[in-house]
């Protein structure tokens, strides 16, 4: 029987580049699993939004499901609707892309094939800074650039690992893993965080890969509140085992 794969988009005023996003899946490495996509909208509230999902859902057919919030929940909240579905569903694996199309697809072919291998690995994440030069070549913003590399640098200091990135949004887990640590995790922009935090707490084994990444005119005004909760986040986890 064909292993099954989740992949899920979670996305926010941004579904334009929704269908081009799609169209980057490499359906055929991805055969030998039985696998669907799973397009959260968080209440976008616009009819190009709804358009486009709907040009997607055409396209592709009964591999696309649809979800639209009735109202904005956040990201974290909107990432744990989509695992919820996933376990609910018995998937084996769930992955996350952006609707913003900042993640390349192309690199699951390459996270399905490690996390389905026999080196055991929990979690596949996709760094844009293996590669330095390539982050800013894909427009990533320079404070965000250096906050990266400062933070992920801060990271690591505290727990004894080696990440490169500790704030990219593109994952791949085993469902099984997870199913016992995402409800827990923050409902905005920490989710990853403070499930990569259980994660190492628990022992489990992360592997990066280096991706190119795109950055297109939309900017987050949330960034420095993000970044001083990154700051406390870690702490308070090392000292206290809270998040």
């Amino acid at each position: 029987m064909k292993k099954k794969l989740l992949i899920f988009v979670v996305t926010y005023k941004a579904s334009f580049r929704i269908l081009n996003l799609i169209n980057k899946i490499p359906f055929k490495e991805l055969s030998k699993y039985n696998y669907q996509i799973y397009i959260s909208d968080d209440n976008s509230d616009d009819n190009i939004s709804l358009k486009y999902l709907e040009l997607t859902k055409n396209k592709f057919g009964s591999k696309i499901k649809l979800n639209f919030n009735k109202k904005n929940i956040g990201y974290g909240a909107n990432i744990k609707k989509c695992i919820k579905y996933a376990l609910r569903n018995n998937y084996d694996y769930a992955a996350m892309l952006h609707g913003d199309n900042q993640y390349n697809p192309k690199y699951l072919a390459n996270m399905i094939k490690l996390i389905d291998s026999q080196e055991n690995f929990d979690a596949i994440v996709g760094s844009r800074l293996m590669n330095k030069k390539s982050a800013l070549r894909g427009n990533m913003p320079i404070y965000k650039y250096i906050g990266n590399i400062f933070l992920s640098g801060y990271f690591n200091l505290f727990y004894n690992t080696k990440f490169t990135d500790c704030h990219t949004g593109y994952w791949m887990y085993k469902c099984s893993i997870i199913k016992s640590l995402y409800l827990k995790c923050d409902n905005n922009f920490c989710f990853d965080l403070d499930l990569r935090l259980q994660l190492v707490q628990k022992q489990k084994k992360i592997k990066e890969i280096a991706i190119k990444t795109f950055y297109g005119s939309e900017r987050s005004s949330m960034q420095i509140i993000y970044a001083i909760r990154f700051f406390f986040k870690v702490l308070k986890f090392k000292f206290l085992k809270k998040l």
